[in-house]
């Protein structure tokens, strides 16, 4: 199978190493100056965590395209990862559904803009499905599969069919939401701890050891609804609602609502130099956890189905 990933920034490093790394012939198109040594470093950096989930990287072979019309042209499957600006990703389908064969699945990486906005650029919607992976993409199983209004189920198929022969875990969407799920979670629970931290209650450090002693590990083997359906006891969910759930509701209007401005921003990028380390290095320690979660629950029975 033939795979084109457009852009080279991180995600599409992810994925170029991921897609190669499981037999597919990949290509490269970004048009930027030396993404060619930029991507192959970036590769260099994946082949470690590669090799512990089992996958082959000792050749992790790419080809580079800085034309997207040749780039796509054979492709049997397109992920694309450009800037999350709509009007760049019209001028970037309108080019890939222009010259990409008939068969081939249009996939978008885009973190937010709906399936159905950025179709409207193409003569033929139905073909484009967003694919939003969680970063790192090589590691993190999940994949959001969100159709637009016009995507058709056909194509929904065969992007959840493929994102499984990767090895991910792919979730379709019944709506079109802003953010789609995992961003949306994402950002509710950082808002608390931006306000947490901005009002002196812990320091960035605190909060992370906070999550990762608690929901991080509870989450990572039952999700909140699981979680609070077992917190319920006998009762499961219908229990703990009724007896935890107004406590619950109180604390939602006692959430924080801060603000990203000059002095917050200075706050947070000051408390972050105390993690220590270059960025590579605390990416590396973060990626070696992972993995030995990843092979935790793959050994757990019942968690394989998760």
């Amino acid at each position: 199978m033939k795979a084109t990933i457009v852009g080279g920034g991180v995600i599409g490093v992810s994925w170029a190493g991921l897609m190669a790394s499981r037999g597919l012939d990949v290509t490269v198109s970004d048009p930027a100056p030396g993404i060619e040594d930029t991507v192959r470093a970036g590769l260099e950096e994946l082949k470690p965590a590669l090799r512990e989930l089992g996958l082959p990287a000792d050749d992790l072979a790419v080809r580079f395209e800085p034309d997207l019309a040749t780039a796509v042209a054979q492709a049997d499957v397109v992920q694309e990862n450009g800037p999350e600006r709509l009007d760049l990703k019209h001028q970037i389908f309108s080019t890939i559904e222009a010259h990409a064969p008939a068969h081939a699945l249009l996939l978008t990486s885009t973190s937010g803009i709906p399936a159905t906005d950025i179709a409207t650029a193409l003569k033929q919607p139905e073909r484009l499905v967003v694919g939003h992976p969680f970063n790192p993409p090589h590691l993190i199983p999940l994949v959001e599969v969100v159709p637009g209004e016009k995507t058709s189920a056909e194509n929904v198929a065969r992007a959840v069919e493929f994102y499984e022969s990767l090895g991910k875990k792919p979730i379709v969407l019944a709506k079109e939401v802003p953010g789609f799920v995992a961003n949306r979670l994402q950002a509710a629970i950082f808002r608390e701890c931006v306000h947490l931290v901005a009002e002196g209650v812990v320091t960035e450090q605190q909060l992370d050891e906070v999550v990762t002693s608690s929901l991080g590990q509870r989450w990572a083997v039952s999700g909140p609804f699981l979680s609070f359906h077992l917190g319920g006891g006998a009762g499961g969910l219908p229990h703990f609602l009724e007896h935890l759930g107004p406590g619950l509701q109180e604390r939602w209007g006692q959430l924080g609502t801060p603000d990203l401005d000059e002095p917050t921003v200075a706050l947070l990028s000051a408390q972050s130099e105390d993690f220590g380390g270059a960025i590579d290095e605390l990416a590396k320690a973060r990626d070696e956890k992972q993995i030995a979660v990843m092979r935790a629950l793959a050994t757990t029975p019942g968690q394989e189905q998760r």
